[in-house]
């Protein structure tokens, strides 16, 4: 079985106006949602064997706090250009480039790819909010095999969700 959490990095700062889309860290808020919802996820005991990030500054720090929360695991992380503005066809080609010991990847990316994504695996959804996750499992060997067919959706939770347990 493979586990896919798809995560969207935290909320993002507009307040220089100087930088490109893609250094954009994130905001105070973003900065309070990460960590958070790592912890989340720690607590709910749902953890990653590999991170896979945009390499844009927003989602490259919304991973990193899910490599500290889980820092004593051995988690491999790939930051990719690739995923930056990604669509559905590009997230999946990254996604079925994971090596089949991994059984639980955590990507992290940006709408409206991430939405996308998750509505092509079937899983009804008008808009992933920032720093939000939506997971599904699959009943495959190998992620080169993973598609709406087999997805199972297995949990959703953001920020201002207010039952934080139980995926």
């Amino acid at each position: 079985m493979k586990k896919l959490v798809i995560c969207r990095h935290a909320k993002s700062s507009w307040d220089d106006p100087r930088l490109s889309d893609h250094e954009r860290p994130l905001s105070d808020r973003g900065l309070r949602d990460a960590p958070m919802m790592a912890a989340r996820m720690q607590t709910n005991h749902v953890f990653p064997e590999k991170i896979l990030t945009s390499d844009a500054k927003r989602a490259k720090m919304t991973a990193e706090f899910y490599l500290t929360a889980f820092e004593k695991m051995d988690i491999i992380i790939d930051v990719s250009n690739a995923l930056y503005m990604a669509s559905v066809p590009q997230l999946l080609k990254e996604i079925k480039k994971t090596s089949n010991k991994i059984d639980s990847l955590f990507i992290f990316g940006h709408n409206p790819g991430m939405t996308e994504l998750i509505n092509y695996l079937g899983q009804p959804l008008e808009n992933l909010p920032t720093a939000a996750i939506m997971g599904f499992k699959f009943e495959v060997n190998g992620w080169e095999n993973i598609s709406p067919d087999n997805a199972l959706f297995w949990m959703f939770d953001f920020p201002k969700n207010p039952s934080t347990k139980n995926f």
